[in-house]
């Protein structure tokens, strides 16, 4: 079986390993030339850390690999640290690495299990057979510089991954739109050259002010990376009025200038430029499966509600379709002499997007609503007034938010989070496209990509 993966970010290289060390034919397709940036907070919660761990991806410190300890909250006064909880499933630290650096290491570490990884090479376009299963990719070539050279190349599979993030030009050419029901983030960042770049904690702030002295519906970020600079950032839901209407680098300039002097957050001492992006939440592109394509981390919308967070989704829902590729190969093989060979790998493939709906539907359901509710001012404010000088309460909210559950552990905690998981319905994956690619509802659609 022959795969193509398009985009050698946290979720394309995961994938590319586990499927070359499987002895599946892969070959990565990526835009851009190693190293690159990525807008990202660079922070790790110990469930992504769980992912490079099951890679045997090395991580010491002296590689640029940080370690923290927890989360320090900030919010109505108040600080409290809140070491990473003891979950048999997960390590109990956390990691700071840029992206600069994270996803180069993912991507050797693929090739140095057999991937090819082609770079500069910009996926336009799914091709597809005359019965609309997807049979491949059409790239345009870059140069060194990021212009296209003019050349294009088509490039056939047995069976895409689209891992390109938030605006998927893959599911885009098929016609899979975007869905306006989902929670939609924005996040922008900058680097300050500061001494708390050593801090071992990941600092979030609970309260962003806003107009009038609103709050956003957001929290603030401080992540010592550990290399004399500091990842200072923000990230806002699409749940306030205000969504939209802000210039979200100002708000972080005005956050910073409010900051102590000795910290380093000042102008003189910013490291780049303040750079954005969209967090596409809760599912929001599906169906995560069609004949021949399987979505991937942010192409699927797989960003968590509840504290933005997708690499460590990225990277499962990339081991997960590893898992289902090696399976329907395998059934491939054994009906290889028979005629419903391609149906019985096809049919085993379509599994991916109901496990994935099974592993995650229901909590980025329950961050649905959250986002809602921390969009009204006064309930996040009463929220975090009421919750901050209760350490216990504290503890809760971080291994909800953080999905740092043992599903068969027996303690209170895990216990009250299955229990408010099997009260809501699992988000769907939803959406069919018929055999010219798209039905009616998904035609009658436009499709917006967000800056």
């Amino acid at each position: 079986m022959k795969v193509l993966i398009v985009g050698a970010g946290p979720a394309g290289s995961t994938a590319a390993y586990y499927l070359a060390q499987a002895g599946v034919d892969v070959t990565v397709l990526e835009k851009t030339s190693f190293p690159r940036e990525k807008v990202c907070g660079d922070g790790l919660t110990p469930r992504a850390v769980r992912e490079i761990q099951k890679l045997g991806l090395p991580h010491p410190e002296a590689d640029g690999w940080r370690r923290n300890k927890g989360l320090r909250l900030i919010a109505g006064g108040r600080t409290i640290e809140l070491p990473w909880p003891e979950v048999l499933d997960f390590p109990r630290y956390g990691l700071i690495r840029t992206r600069l650096g994270f996803d180069e290491e993912l991507a050797r570490h693929a090739q140095s299990a057999g991937a090819v990884v082609l770079e500069r090479h910009s996926v336009t376009e799914a091709l597809r057979s005359e019965d609309g299963r997807v049979t491949g990719v059409r790239a345009a070539l870059l140069d060194y510089a990021g212009r296209k050279t003019g050349e294009t190349r088509d490039f056939d599979a047995d069976v895409v991954l689209a891992a390109d993030g938030n605006s998927s030009r893959t599911a885009v050419s098929l016609g899979i739109p975007k869905r306006d029901d989902r929670p939609l983030g924005v996040a922008v960042r900058t680097y300050f050259t500061s001494p708390r770049h050593d801090d071992d904690w990941m600092e979030g702030w609970l309260e962003l002010p806003g107009r009038d002295g609103k709050l956003l519906p957001g929290y603030g970020w401080v992540f010592g990376v550990g290399d004399g600079t500091s990842n200072v950032g923000l990230g806002i839901l699409n749940s306030s009025k205000e969504f939209g209407k802000l210039d979200y680098k100002q708000v972080l300039r005005e956050w910073t200038a409010g900051m102590p002097a000795e910290w380093g957050f000042t102008p003189e001492n910013q490291v780049g430029e303040i750079r954005g992006a969209a967090l596409p939440m809760g599912f929001n592109r599906t169906p995560h499966y069609a004949p021949g394509l399987l979505l991937l981390g942010d192409a699927g919308g797989m960003v968590s509600p509840f504290n933005g967070e997708g690499i460590s989704y990225a990277m499962e829902s990339a081991r997960f379709a590893a898992e289902f590729i090696i399976g329907a190969a395998a059934r491939q093989r054994a009906g290889a002499w028979g005629p419903g060979a391609t149906a019985d790998a096809d049919a085993h493939l379509a599994r991916y997007a109901d496990y994935v709906r099974g592993q995650w539907g229901s909590h980025f359901t329950l961050g649905r609503a959250f986002a809602a509710v921390i969009g009204k001012p006064a309930v996040m404010k009463l929220a975090l007034r009421t919750g901050m000088p209760i350490p216990v309460l504290m503890r809760f909210v971080v291994r909800l938010l953080a999905n740092l559950t043992d599903p068969a552990a027996k303690g209170f905690e895990d216990r009250v989070i299955r229990v408010l998981e099997r009260l809501v319905p699992a988000t769907g994956n939803t959406g069919s496209l018929t055999n010219s690619g798209t039905n009616s509802a998904v035609s009658a659609t436009k499709v917006r990509v967000n800056p």
